[in-house]
């Protein structure tokens, strides 16, 4: 276990498996953390970010750094970065400390200067935004705000929302997730048993209405209406 502390030099193998457990340990760190992307990082958790990959980085790079006293330095952020989230949970009040509120930009049709100028977004970004969402009149919004994980929410007046079902007081049949029931060539007996079936229907269902075998199939799944979509290795 040499590798882990500071060296005079390294050996090819002790780069690769300081490497390598940098890499896992990082995996495990960012599970910990949570699974939202960088877009959505709000400003603690963009600093914890930035943080814990500069103290890994540098033993990877110098072997003269041990890297164990990285492993422990990150392990203290984590612990303190999840007792600040329990906090903010419990005093919400802290969590405006850190986290900036959300910023109006546009509101009944009109662009807010000063939203603009606090939240330090040109027009063009503004308009690049709205361009995303389909907006193509400003005048259309009813409000437009900047929310503290940098994303622009965008809600439009009621008479330019899309017409749903519910408008025209149409029922509609609950929603039923599609469930994937084959993948690469592999029947998922989970899903199977969820959905009452089993792998004698599958066979049956796949021989009639396609022809092939479950070795083929790369992706099939079923809804709760028995419709049975395949898509095969082509």
């Amino acid at each position: 276990m040499n590798f882990l502390n500071g060296q005079e030099t390294l050996s090819t193998i002790d780069w690769i498996l300081r490497a390598i457990i940098a890499f896992f340990f990082l995996l495990a760190i960012a599970k910990l953390l949570g699974h939202r992307s960088i877009s959505q990082l709000r400003l603690i958790d963009f600093a914890i970010t930035l943080v814990i990959g500069n103290i890994i980085a540098h033993p990877l790079s110098d072997e003269k750094l041990g890297l164990e006293g990285s492993i422990i330095t990150t392990l203290v952020l984590v612990v303190l970065y999840i007792l600040g989230v329990f906090i903010v949970l419990k005093f919400p009040y802290l969590g405006k400390i850190i986290n900036n509120p959300p910023i109006t930009l546009i509101q009944n049709g009109e662009i807010l200067y000063n939203g603009l100028k606090k939240a330090r977004i040109s027009i063009d970004i503004l308009l690049e935004e709205l361009r995303e969402k389909k907006v193509e009149d400003l005048k259309k919004v009813a409000l437009a705000t900047l929310e503290p994980n940098g994303k622009i929410s965008i809600f439009l007046h009621p008479e330019y929302e899309p017409i749903t079902p519910s408008h025209l007081s149409i029922k509609v049949e609950p929603f039923g997730f599609p469930r994937t029931i084959i993948k690469d060539g592999k029947i998922n007996f989970e899903q199977l048993k969820m959905l009452n079936k089993d792998e004698n229907w599958v066979v049956s269902k796949l021989e009639s209405l396609y022809q092939v075998d479950v070795k083929n199939v790369l992706l099939a799944t079923l809804d709760n209406k028995d419709n049975l979509n395949v898509f095969l290795y082509k």
